[in-house]
Order: structure tokens, then sequence, then C-alpha cells
């Protein structure tokens, strides 16, 4: 009995432990922690032989004392730091339309890092739901040395955070200098600048948006900053934008105000990139040479904006990762105005207001847990006149060159715990084909419980981001330079699923990593060298790289080996096709 009560002891102190790190509880909690197990220790020993019961409630106040403990060091909010780790290294100061800015240098001096630079007027208040105004000026200089807060959304305890790094990306570290929450904030309207060190001038821009179905996401995310690029002569923007309901709810007082609704975060990115245009000179950067990226709903963002009249000439190419709204019945995060004005005037029914002013009145706090019913783009008459299937087919576009591609295993991890088996497989299939599930079954038909789910992971991920990557290709193939690749590598982190991509693109694959290896590290190569050459004149081949095909039906994959293959989803397509009558 005696060893059981220690046993029990000891995982309830590794348990302990564990929380404290994975929450990333302050240092007060560990000091509190390491005194309440000694407590329990020299109380085991006192009443050694004095009872089951004085056993038990020794434990249990053990868990108590422990849970305030948790509550009294709960990690605190604080901005992140645009360089982690080093002893702050100031940048000369550069001057904007508002003032004069310093940033800070990387820890070899190679880059220069501007985080938090305002772009427009923070969106509250009265100024929510309606288009961003431009930034107040200031005095001095302003120090850009930490990341602005993440759009307002919902977010995760931190141990949450913590244990989808271990389980969905492998790649979790022990950390002494993270022991806090980032902020969240509607007031995040504020872009960042990676440009390489010293004077520079007439680089290639490339601006990127980051992804998150149009209601998570923050733009400081270590696989896509703009480090990399910035070493390698490129000046690298990226920005928040307002998410969910703060960005993409639709109202028809907010119509009449602002001739716009339901797509003021994309408003916000067109205001990013007019900030680019006036002010990227100051940092090197070619004005009139900037590429538009994103990736999943960041590349939906760059669909719109390459269709939107109000984005005309803020950008010269596109790049667009795992998401497109050109196929003729867009998959996810689009819609039309009737339906985003109706889901607003459900939004006001649930929350018992009769006006937009009343609306605005409310804390964040109680709409942010509409991020799920307004999270989608819609053809407003003004950032959007039509569907951009319509706009495309009719030869309206922005960019001059495409680059764009999918993942082999987009699917995986929507469908993480939605598996197929040989017994719901058909059910799955028909609930998405309707009258065209004959002609799916009939091309994918498994015999084992394994190949269905592996079947179904396949048709998912064409359905919802594959497919209209083929239909943008065989739009704008004969009206502008296109590229199409398809990204297979496997490795030990998020191999290739969705957004698994980004690290090996932007070149920010860990030196110390052990998720990847030397064929991981040659395909990081060959990625980043072909973003940077599109970026710079929108072909991406050059120098020893694998001839990327223009225009060619055929994808270059981006694997093991880098070639051209032929699309093994044609015949899927073909039915795709037929069901949503693309011309």
């Amino acid at each position: 009995m005696r060893i059981v009560y220690w046993v029990i002891c000891t995982v309830l102190m590794i348990l302990s432990a564990g929380f404290l790190e994975l929450n990333k509880n302050t240092f007060l909690g560990w000091a509190l922690f390491l005194i309440t197990a000694a407590g329990l220790i020299m109380v085991s020993r006192l009443i050694k032989g004095k009872g089951f019961w004085l056993h038990l409630s020794a434990l249990a106040a053990y868990l108590g004392v422990m849970i305030l403990i948790i509550f009294l060091s709960w990690p605190p909010i604080k901005p992140v730091k645009a360089v982690e780790g080093m002893e702050t290294v100031y940048t000369e100061p550069v001057t904007t339309a508002n003032g004069q800015v310093r940033g800070v240098k990387n820890r070899d001096g190679s880059v220069e890092v501007f985080a938090g630079i305002p772009y427009a007027k923070p969106p509250v208040n009265d100024l929510r739901w309606r288009k961003p105004q431009d930034p107040e000026s200031w005095s001095g200089i302003r120090d850009c040395d930490h990341f602005a807060p993440m759009s307002m959304q919902e977010v995760n305890l931190p141990i949450i955070d913590s244990l989808t790094r271990i389980i969905g990306y492998h790649d979790y570290r022990i950390s002494l200098t993270d022991q806090y929450r980032p902020p969240v904030s509607e007031d995040s309207l504020y872009l960042n600048v990676w440009k390489p060190s010293g004077k520079q001038t007439d680089l290639p821009v490339i601006v990127y948006i980051h992804g998150g179905s149009l209601k998570t996401g923050q733009p400081w995310y270590e696989d896509y900053s703009g480090e990399s690029f910035a070493r390698d002569g490129v000046v690298a923007v990226n920005m928040g934008y307002r998410l969910g309901v703060f960005g993409f709810y639709a109202d028809e007082e907010s119509l009449k105000e602002e001739g716009t609704t339901g797509n003021f975060g994309l408003l916000d990115q067109i205001k990013a990139l007019e900030w680019v245009r006036d002010n990227i000179a100051s940092f090197g950067g070619d004005p009139q040479n900037v590429t538009l990226v994103g990736e999943s709903a960041g590349a939906v963002c760059v669909d719109a904006l390459c269709v939107s009249p109000l984005a005309e000439g803020l950008f010269q190419k596109a790049i667009m990762e795992s998401s497109t709204i050109s196929s003729k019945e867009p998959p996810h995060s689009f819609r039309h105005l009737q339906d985003a004005l109706e889901s607003g005037k459900s939004l006001r029914a649930r929350h018992g207001v009769s006006t937009l002013q009343e609306l605005r009145r409310l804390k964040a706090e109680e709409l942010v847990g509409e991020q799920e019913t307004q999270h989608h783009v819609c053809v407003d008459g003004t950032v959007l006149l039509n569907d951009p299937y319509v706009l495309r087919r009719n030869g309206v576009h922005n960019e001059t060159a495409l680059l764009h591609g999918f993942n082999k295993e987009e699917s995986g991890p929507f469908i993480l715990f939605d598996h197929a088996s040989l017994r719901n497989y058909e059910t799955k299939v028909r609930a998405f084909f309707r009258d065209s599930a004959d002609e799916v079954l009939a091309l994918y038909a498994p015999t084992t419980d394994s190949q269905a789910d592996e079947y179904w992971a396949e048709i998912y991920g064409a359905l919802f981001f594959n497919y209209s990557h083929d239909c943008i290709h065989r739009l704008m193939k004969d009206q502008e330079p296109v590229y199409q690749y398809y990204f297979t590598k496997s490795n030990g982190r998020l191999s290739s699923w969705h957004s698994g991509e980004l690290i090996y693109a932007f070149g920010m694959i860990p030196e110390d990593s052990g998720l990847f290896d030397e064929s991981d590290r040659n395909l990081s190569r060959i990625m980043h060298e072909y973003w940077i050459r599109f970026a710079r004149n929108g072909d991406p081949n050059g120098g020893d790289l694998p001839v990327f095909e223009q225009g060619s039906d055929r994808l270059m994959e981006l694997g093991e080996e880098v070639r051209m293959v032929d699309n093994p989803f044609r015949k899927l397509y073909d039915i795709l096709d037929r069901m949503q009558g693309f011309e």
C-alpha cells in the first residue's frame, strides 16, 4: 500500500510539472511547486502508517494547493519580440509617411526587422465595421521592436497550443523565455517589414497574407517569417487584418454608411498594400515590383484582391498556396452578399440588438464567438464586383503572372477526427457528390478500410483545395504566365499536410531540427529560389533549377524529386467540371 501511495505522489508531481511547463506558467509557479512538492514529501513521512484517510487528505491538499498555484502563476500577456533570445540591437531610423521608425537587427546582423508599424487607425468603437482610416502621425522615433497583438479571435489555453505542437507539429521545445501569452486585440492593424541590413534600393517585395480560415492566425509565426527572404535580397512584409466577425460581418447599415460591407478584412489588406506603395522604397523595396502571397485563407484573399478594382496597381504578381475562390462554386471562405446580409441579421438577433451602433457598443469579447458564422469574403459590389470565376473568365485580373499550387495531403488536419472506412465511405461520397456519386465510387473503389480512408482523404483534399487550383489554372493559362506546383514531401513534422509547404518556401527550416533531413533542406533551397525568382521577374525558372513548365496542364512536383508530372486528379476534376458547369 505504501508503494502505491508513493507512486501516486510521484505521478501527481510529474503531472504538475508537466502542466506548468506546457501551460507556460511563470517561475513563481515553479518555485511554489517545488515548495509544495517538498511539503508533500515531508508530510507523507510524518503520517507514515497513520491510516488511509490521512494519506488521501494529504494528496487532496496537494492538489488543491497546486490548482491555486497554477492560477497564481498564470502566464501574463506580453507582446512578442521581433527578435527573440538576444540583446536588442537597433537599426538606423527609417522615415515613413507618418513618422520615423526604428527596427531591430537579427542575430547575425544580416536582416533588419521593423515590427508593429501602424498602417491604419485602430478599428475600434465607432470605427468597427468601417473602412480602415489613415494612421495617426507621430513625432520622434517609434521603436518597432515587438509585434502588434494578433487580431481579435478565440484563443486556446496555452497548454492546448503546446499539445498541438507535440501531437500535430512534433516540434515542441522546452524554453525559459516563453512564459507568457501573446496579446489579442481589435487594435491589430499593423504590419512588419524584413529587409537586408544597410542601405538598399529597388529590391523585389513580397507581401504575405496569413491563413487561418479568416478567423484565426497572426503575422509573427516563424514558418512564414520574412527573415530568410530578406537574407536573400527581398523585402518581405506581412500584416494583421480584421478576422471573423470583425473583418467579414455584413450589415445593411454599414452598406449604406460605407458603400460596402462584409469585406473589411480585405479592405485592411488593401490599406496595407497602399502603405507598401507609399513607403516601401524607404526600406529598400521597389513599389513597382510587389508580389502578393497567401496561403489557405490568405490565398483566398490574394485571389479576391487579384480581381478587385480597389487593388489594381498595388501589386504585380501573385502566389496562391492551397486555396483559390476561382472555381465556379468556391468550396469555402466565400459567399454572396444576400447570404452575408442574412447571416448578419441572424447575428443581430442572437445578440438582441436592432442597430449597428448598438452592435458596435458590445465588447469584442461578446462577439468573438461569432467567428464561425462570419469568416467569408463576399461579392459586395465594391471590393468584389462579381464571382472571381466570372471576372477571370472575362479577362479581369490585376496580376501579370501567377504561381500557385497545393499539397498532397491537404485534408490531413480537417479529417483528423473524421476518418473513413468501408462502412461509411459510400455515405460520405454521396453526401458531397449527389447525382455524380456513382462516377466517383467507380473511380475510387476501395476494398479495405485503410484504402477507404486513403481515398476519402484524397477526395476531400481535391474538393476543398486542389480542384479550385485547376480551375484558376485553366482560366488564366492563356491570359498570363501561370505555373502550378504539387507539394508531396514527407518529413517528421507536418509532411505534405495543409500548410506543410510554408516552412520550405520561406526557407525557415531550423538548422538544428531533427524533423527534417538533408533532402528537406535541399527541397527548401529549390522552393525558396523558385519563389524569389518569381518575385523578381514573374518567372520561377533559372540557374540550376528543374524547369517549371509555364501554362502546362502538368504539375511541378516538389517532393523527393523535383519534376513535372501528370495531374493525378484529372478524372476527378472532370466529374467536378460536369457537376459545377465549368466552362
